[in-house]
């Protein structure tokens, strides 16, 4: 009887492991070594439909001009696969501050991606050329989307933030070549299909170039000859 109900409870366990995970690949039963990749977790038919078509693209923290942030760590410096940009006062001083939608897209990532990326946003848009790209905008304080969302350049995704506590406040920007809705990783020795951030908005901008807060021009002063006061003469 006891070696009957070890047999039973083994076979239980294996049914139990079995339903946590996908019962079927395709129409072939999985076998033991055909374990779940998220890099495979592509975007459905539907959302590819659904993109829009990215014409003209923006820097996700404003202008490029208005001295609001840096790239502290640039693509591919130290083999990081985005680009963090960082309020100008260091810090958290950025904190808060809104991040904006570089282009027209479809929100398809919304949500707590791990303690390392913090909440994340990730935008599925078509090029110009019809291939699909992404935008990742990881790290953030709060989310203002919902997965389904439509977006227009200049809406906001939401805040920089600092992954809860884990880093300084600052955007971690990434473009993928591709559509998934797998987060991954921010660090790799190869590009892993990223393009360069910054450099490739520059890029595609699409417009004419323009500048946030620009410095007010006024009508020149009128010169006034210089004067030069004179020591009063002592009595």
């Amino acid at each position: 009887m006891i070696g009957i109900f070890i047999k039973i409870r083994s076979d239980a366990s294996k049914l139990v492991d079995l339903a946590t995970e996908p019962a079927r690949v395709g129409l072939i039963q999985p076998g033991p070594e055909a374990i779940f990749d998220p890099a495979f977790a592509t975007a459905s038919p539907i959302e590819m439909v659904l993109a829009p078509t990215a014409k003209t693209f923006d820097s996700p923290v404003g202008s490029r001009h208005s001295a609001l942030t840096y790239n502290a760590q640039p693509f591919m410096t130290n083999q990081h696969l985005g680009d963090d940009l960082n309020g100008i006062g260091g810090w958290d001083s950025d904190r808060g501050d809104t991040v904006y939608a570089v282009s027209d897209g479809l929100v398809i990532y919304a949500g707590w991606a791990s303690d390392g990326w913090g909440n994340v946003v990730v935008l599925l848009h078509e090029h110009l050329n019809g291939k699909p790209f992404e935008t990742f905008y990881g790290h953030l304080d709060s989310i203002h989307v919902p997965v389904g969302r439509r977006m227009r350049r200049g809406d906001s995704v939401g805040t920089i933030g600092t992954a809860d506590g884990r880093y300084l406040a600052h955007l971690h920007f990434e473009i993928r070549r591709y559509a998934t809705i797998d987060v991954g990783t921010g660090y790799d020795a190869t590009r892993l299909g990223r393009l360069p951030g910054e450099l490739s908005l520059r890029k595609w901008r699409g417009r004419e170039d323009d500048q946030l807060s620009v410095a007010p021009v006024g009508e020149p002063l009128p010169a006034r000859p210089l004067q030069v006061e004179q020591p009063a003469a002592n009595p």
